[in-house]
């Protein structure tokens, strides 16, 4: 079979980024586009990254004594509009069902957009004494929102996540599982995903519906734009008034719990994309990537070249590796080219020369290093390989996002700023009115991502309104 690099089919990124996104999800098999607009139909290697983020994370939460259940996808629209403001936000994202059979339904069922009211329903069953206190639950299911503008992974109507929902008998318990959360969502992304993450605080107006506060993860992706990659919510005891979910107290006293919820979803997929991906394809951090190394045999009709392969294979995934034998009649060259682009992080070769001389060729993904590795040293080397993988993505990524992560002082900056050197984070001061937070994104483009944990003091002024500063915000566009 002649050599045809899979990759020529893939657009730039410096050219036109969009497309090269939608050329990676397709080229690389992650999704197929459906007859339900804005649905995708996630194909086995896009499902299989899924699966490993959702093994890591559930071990994750489970480590932290959280308890897997799962909830109805329909919720009735009297439950939904118990808590005001949570319904007003979900309102225009909100799919129904109005039909059961052929028979008119009495009351419309709101399908799945997220699962507050549906555990407050199933607390004020289950929790009446302070032995009750905490439910510490987290689900793994779809849910719907009908988005206007969709992409695959990055907003879609229908998606996968997971929504960690717990009760506890104080606000300090509560908002310190809201923040423990959010750690564990930072940690997984900078320590399986490759991902630098800024921890933070949205402002009061990009708050969850119906929360007291809500805390983020942002991430910059490749073109400077950011991606919210993970959000945990405390409530208060809001909900539980709305519901009056209430419960005996030590003292014999009827009082009110405090609530979290906190998800990640399955735009993560997109965030590893469009943080780690080359023109060549993706770049798969190898705690999630479906497949951590290929062996591509080299002259595979040679006597032994396929033996000495599989006998590689044996020994890499006795060693717990997710590796891949490719002994299909496609050249070396084109299998070079397909895993390359499907981001597998280390392809090792073996040929005659290599059985002759008691070696292999590794190659790692993300920088294209070619190492000769003695047989001997097949399973630590494969480690170290992996781990150099992860190691150089990381630093990737967090060289982009420090070089594309600018501090303003003045609104004319900002523009100046971004005119200048493109998008990225802009580090400025904000007084805390939500009209400077509007007219900021109104007159340079970027809107607040979140009130980062770690505090600068840039300047004492707002950069809209020249007021004293209470926070130092970090701002950007998003997808």
């Amino acid at each position: 079979m002649a050599d045809k690099k899979a990759v020529t089919a893939i657009t730039s990124m410096d050219e036109d980024f969009a497309k090269w996104y939608t050329d990676i999800v397709k080229k690389a098999e992650l999704i197929e586009y459906t007859s339900v607009k804005g649905c995708m139909a996630i194909r086995p290697y896009g499902y299989a990254i899924w699966e490993n983020i959702q093994h890591i994370l559930d071990g994750m939460f489970k480590e932290t004594g959280h308890e897997n259940v799962c909830m109805p996808m329909f919720i009735p629209e009297s439950l939904l509009e118990k808590e005001k403001d949570h319904v007003e936000g979900f309102a225009p994202e909100c799919a129904w069902v109005t039909y059961g059979g052929s028979e008119k339904l009495e009351e419309r069922l709101c399908v799945r957009p997220t699962s507050e009211t549906l555990f407050c329903e199933h607390y004020k069953n289950v929790v009446h004494s302070y032995r009750d206190l905490p439910k510490l639950y987290n689900q793994w299911v779809n849910v719907v929102r009908w988005e206007k503008t969709t992409r695959p992974f990055l907003r879609s109507r229908e998606f996968l996540w997971q929504e960690g929902h717990t009760i506890h008998a104080t606000a300090e318990e509560a908002v310190e599982e809201t923040e423990r959360m959010l750690n564990v969502y930072a940690q997984f992304c900078e320590e399986s995903l490759a991902i630098p993450v800024v921890k933070g605080r949205k402002t009061e107006s990009d708050k969850f519906a119906g929360a007291v506060a809500t805390y983020a993860i942002e991430a910059l992706m490749h073109d400077g734009k950011a991606l919210q990659a993970g959000t945990s919510h405390y409530f208060g005891d809001g909900f539980a008034k709305a519901f009056d979910i209430q419960y005996a107290n030590k003292d014999n006293q009827l009082v009110y719990p405090h609530q979290t919820s906190w998800g990640m979803t399955t735009r993560l997929i997109g965030a590893i994309i469009m943080t780690h991906g080359d023109d060549n394809g993706l770049a798969l951090p190898p705690a999630v990537a479906p497949i951590q190394a290929v062996i591509v045999p080299i002259a595979q009709h040679k006597e032994g070249v396929l033996e000495k392969a599989a006998e590689l294979r044996d020994r890499l995934k006795k060693a717990g590796l997710r590796v891949k034998l490719d002994d299909s009649e496609n050249s070396p060259g084109w299998k070079f080219a397909e895993y390359e682009m499907k981001g597998v992080p280390v392809r090792i070769e073996i040929g005659p020369k290599d059985i002759e001389n008691d070696q292999c060729v590794m190659v790692t993904r993300h920088n294209g290093e070619k190492s000769f590795v003695k047989l001997d040293e097949l399973e630590t080397a494969a480690a170290d390989k992996l781990k150099a993988v992860h190691d150089g993505l990381y630093q990737k990524a967090l060289e982009n996002r420090e070089r594309r992560t600018y501090s303003c002082t003045s609104m004319d900056e900002i523009v100046k700023v971004l005119n200048e050197k493109g998008d990225g984070f802009v580090k400025a001061m904000w007084c805390g009115e939500e009209a400077c937070e509007d007219e900021i994104k109104e007159k340079t483009g970027v809107g607040s991502r979140c009130i980062p944990f770690e505090q600068e003091q840039l300047s004492d002024k707002c950069v809209c309104c020249g007021k004293p500063a209470k926070h130092m915000v970090y701002w950007g566009k998003a997808y």
